[in-house]
């Protein structure tokens, strides 16, 4: 009753202390690595949770090379589990909950994508009949009032702006929000986000996974403008460009728009931009991110580690004469 006992209090403490990951300006300062920190204590709450499931279900995990004899010894140790009192309801309760949590993920994940893939779809079916295409950038073009921009990420992906987006932009900060807009696209960003909006659908009211999706989605328009401010000059564009677009009404929801999220926020970052991490930091960080994922399995592989171990035979020495 161990592992699951730790693996369950860990999750709880993932939940609980995740959020504070938010504090501070570390984030804004390398964006990567902090999406890199959400996903991780995102995972380790789920997969906590999950591997709590199984080493009830499972409390020994057997050790063998051969698939038959690791089939054959799981027999023989859920045959002794279910033989002891309590031991066929301790199993039974971790296998729904496992079983119940990943399931729960992945159609929650399932139902993401499609839902997602159907909006994108509708989306280009309507640009279809009301836009163009500019053939000097490739982009579409759609004839409206309000100034936007936004992509359509996927395997059909576009580029969107609305003609007074283009009246109001000039061609420099046209261009900034083109790259901003290409950066989502390149670094696949709709996936980072589908997959926290999967957590957010399965638990919603787990703030660890409410607050990651909010988080998750700043940050990628901070990423996003750090591509699209190459050099100095270009942040003033990118930050102009903001402003102007900021009055723009909301973009479909299957599209990242440039100035969907914390505009305010990322006008300041551009305008006064902070010292990125030192690596010392950033090394610390990954390696505590990399622990927190890999805690869970560590927990859970104990009791076969521990088994593994009191199989072995010592090496005798040979006696020295």
């Amino acid at each position: 009753m161990t592992a699951p006992l730790l693996l369950v209090s860990f999750a709880v403490l993932a939940a609980v202390a995740g959020p504070l990951l938010r504090l501070g300006t570390w984030a804004d300062r390398s964006p990567r690595l902090a999406i890199f920190a959400w996903q991780a204590v995102s995972v380790s709450a789920v997969l906590s949770v999950i591997l709590a499931g199984v080493s009830l279900a499972m409390p020994v995990m057997p050790t063998t090379t051969g698939v038959a004899d690791f089939l054959q010894a799981c027999a023989i140790v859920l045959r002794q589990q279910y033989s002891t009192p309590g031991g066929a309801a301790l199993s039974t309760a971790g296998a729904t909950l496992a079983i119940l949590v990943l399931g729960r993920v992945l159609y929650c994940l399932v139902a993401e994508l499609v839902s997602a893939r159907r909006d994108r779809l509708k989306q280009l079916g309507s640009l279809s009949l009301i836009s163009r295409r500019d053939p000097a950038t490739g982009m579409l073009v759609v004839d409206h009032d309000v100034p936007a921009a936004y992509c359509l990420p996927g395997r059909r992906s576009e580029i969107v702006f609305t003609t007074a987006a283009l009246g109001a932009l000039d061609a420099e900060q046209r261009d900034a929000v083109l790259r901003h807009e290409q950066a989502h696209l390149r670094g696949q960003h709709h996936v980072v986000l589908g997959a926290a909006d999967a957590l957010v659908r399965a638990f919603p009211k787990v703030s660890l996974f409410v607050v990651a999706r909010a988080e998750m989605g700043r940050l990628v328009e901070l990423i996003a403008d750090d591509k699209a401010a190459a050099g100095e000059n270009n942040r003033l564009a990118v930050a102009t460009a903001l402003v102007r677009l900021a009055e723009a009404g909301s973009a479909p929801a299957s599209a990242l728009a440039a100035s969907g999220t914390a505009t305010v926020v990322r006008v300041r970052r551009l305008a006064a931009p902070a010292a990125p991490l030192r690596r010392v930091r950033v090394a610390l960080t990954v390696a505590a991110a990399t622990t927190v994922l890999a805690l869970p399995l560590g927990v859970a592989a104990t009791p076969a580690m521990a088994t593994a171990q009191a199989q072995m035979c010592p090496l005798e020495l040979p006696e020295i004469s």
